[in-house]
């Protein structure tokens, strides 16, 4: 494959208008049946076991497949058509959920729908830095992150007012007729404004005589290690915290628990659809690494003040720093990965990387605090979990590196990037 040009990207305003109905809506169909699996195989009267089962088999799945599923959209051309099928396929496996409660469908479903997250998320990466370039992408990313949230707060509304006026049957249901808008969304999005070149992160000037030596030689590369393990420390301080947090809220306050908890999942939810562009334009004038310091500073500060706060309604309004935190990393985690692989061709494969490392965080983060919580109490558990930010946050300063390029290409106003090229402190990654 011949190297990209370096002609700027002009996608059109309706295709980026598209795009953000198309995060929105694929915020409601990817997250919006989820939560409700474990309650819906209840009243169909399935025991824990195979509940638990089929919800484990769907989280290895989620882990397991992201490093493949990131390969394989680097390896296709057409990313929107994998974004197409994907959402075709989790509607699927809602339809399966509503219709065929039955053991081997509804595992059926979990697999399918956990593979189809798995390129998902990266397609839409991908179709973003295919639109408007790695000039405009810091605040491209912003807005993804701003229509995603949006999207999953609705979701969980009308989710959950479905489940309670009519059964959670019609939950999935009504996933599975979001299907059409999304389609039809994703159709407006013009495929010729998508350079494939591009979107899998910028293809290098001659191919590889080697592929698995260049990716091995991507794996050494000494900033995406760094940036892996701050992604592993960050999550396996920041998962548990709302989960133990919702636990210290219901022994505090067992009436207003349910409450106290939905305004902690839907306060960061706002605060992500404020700020997220912000970041992603401070971003490109500021850089990469101050925003990624004052993203991990909130976590330990957030951990501390759990550990001394005793009043319900503080902790409510501590846990809306986590929006803080969610503004930063939902912008900067695939923003750092365009820098760290532009001109490699693995955009989308490193994003599988570094998700597999931010499952892993969340998978022992729980079993961590609990584990903590139990032994020496909530407090000492949140401690903990401020030590491990706190560590994170020392990498972060001391060894990742800055990784905005020194020149990026010069993009038109309507795709949301700067009009003159960035002069900026920083180095091209190595």
């Amino acid at each position: 494959m011949k190297p990209s040009v370096a002609s700027p990207p002009r996608p059109s305003r309706r295709s980026l208008q598209r795009l953000d109905w198309f995060v929105f809506l694929v915020a409601d169909v990817q997250t919006g049946f989820g939560p409700f699996v474990s309650v819906y195989l209840t009243t169909e009267h399935w025991t824990q076991v195979d509940i638990g089962l089929v919800l484990t088999v769907g989280g290895i799945i989620s882990l397991a497949g992201q490093i493949p599923g990131g390969a394989f959209v680097d390896a296709v051309r057409s990313v929107r058509l994998v974004a197409a099928i994907a959402v075709a396929v989790i509607a699927a496996a809602a339809l399966v959920y509503a219709a065929v409660p039955i053991f081997i469908f509804v595992m059926l479903a979990a697999c399918l729908h956990a593979a189809a997250s798995c390129v998902l998320g990266p397609a839409i990466a991908a179709m973003s830095l295919g639109l408007v370039g790695h000039a405009a992408i810091g605040e491209r990313f912003g807005r993804n992150a701003r229509f995603a949230s949006i999207g999953n707060g609705l979701s969980a509304a009308v989710m959950g007012a479905c489940g309670y006026y009519f059964s959670t049957q019609a939950v999935f249901l009504v996933t599975a007729a979001l299907l059409v808008p999304a389609l039809f969304v994703l159709r407006g999005i013009a495929s010729a404004e998508i350079d494939p070149q591009r979107a899998h992160g910028g293809m290098p000037a001659a191919p590889p005589a080697n592929r698995w030596r260049d990716l091995l030689n991507l794996l050494k590369r000494r900033p995406l290690q760094i940036f892996g393990t701050c992604i592993l420390l960050f999550y396996l301080a920041n998962a548990a915290m709302l989960p133990l947090m919702g636990s210290v809220l219901t022994m505090r306050s067992t009436h207003w628990a349910p409450v106290l908890i939905a305004a902690c999942m839907v306060g960061p939810q706002l605060v992500v659809a404020l700020c997220s562009p912000w970041v992603g334009r401070q971003a490109q004038r500021l850089g990469r690494r101050p925003l990624l310091i004052a993203g991990f500073l909130v976590v330990p500060i957030r951990g501390l003040l759990f550990a001394t706060v005793s009043d319900p309604y503080m902790l409510v309004a501590v846990q809306m720093l986590d929006g803080i935190t969610a503004s930063v990393l939902s912008v900067m985690v695939p923003l750092t990965v365009a820098d760290l692989t532009r001109g490699t061709g693995h955009f989308n494969l490193t994003q599988g990387m570094v998700g597999t490392m931010m499952g892993i965080g969340a998978s022992i983060s729980p079993t961590f605090a609990g584990y903590m919580s139990d032994r020496f109490g909530s407090p000492s558990a949140f401690l903990g979990l401020a030590s491990i930010a706190f560590l994170g946050l020392l990498v972060v300063t001391f060894l990742m590196p800055e990784t905005r390029p020194v020149q990026v290409e010069a993009v038109p106003a309507d795709a949301g990037a700067p009009r003159k090229r960035s002069s900026g402190p920083g180095c091209r990654p190595s």
